[in-house]
């Protein structure tokens, strides 16, 4: 049971890096190049979530086809198809990794459908959006932008 616990908590430590890498260097870094597939999250999600006062309409309905929360989910189901294989070896890490990504999903959807509750329960995220989208890379905690340094205030 403890070295389950231990599997679990790896997977919460790597989930978190995951997604700071992930948003810093893809979403922030690829995502720059206009003809990039990563380029939905700024140039769709960022614009309209800074239009509407960290509001995206995108999140309060179903996904279309390619949509800024379409190419989310379908890289979020990726993430989750890579790791399927981990149940098998290291169970507790698997079940974080999956724990994480629907943590991440539901965290970022409610905090796009309702600007008070990012703003009192994700300030960081909410941060990143409205005063500076260089900084507050984690959305479920921010403890690698305390690691890395890039905890904006």
């Amino acid at each position: 049971m403890m070295i389950w616990f231990l599997q679990f908590l790896l997977g919460l430590l790597m989930a978190n890096a995951g997604e700071w890498i992930i948003h810093r260097y893809l979403l922030h870094g690829w995502g720059q190049q206009p003809d990039s597939f990563w380029a939905y999250h700024l140039y769709e999600h960022h614009a309209v979530a800074r239009q509407f006062n960290m509001l995206d309409a995108g999140y309060q309905q179903r996904p279309e086809c390619l949509n800024s929360q379409a190419k989310e989910l379908l890289v979020l189901v990726c993430i989750l198809i890579l790791n399927l294989p981990f149940f098998w070896w290291v169970n507790g890490y698997a079940c974080a990794i999956y724990f994480s990504v629907f943590t991440y999903y539901f965290l970022h959807r409610q905090a796009h459908c309702h600007h008070d509750w990012a703003k009192t329960y994700l300030p960081w995220h909410y941060r990143h959006h409205l005063i500076n989208d260089n900084a507050n890379w984690c959305i479920t905690h921010p403890l690698f932008d305390y690691l890395m340094n890039t905890r904006g205030k």
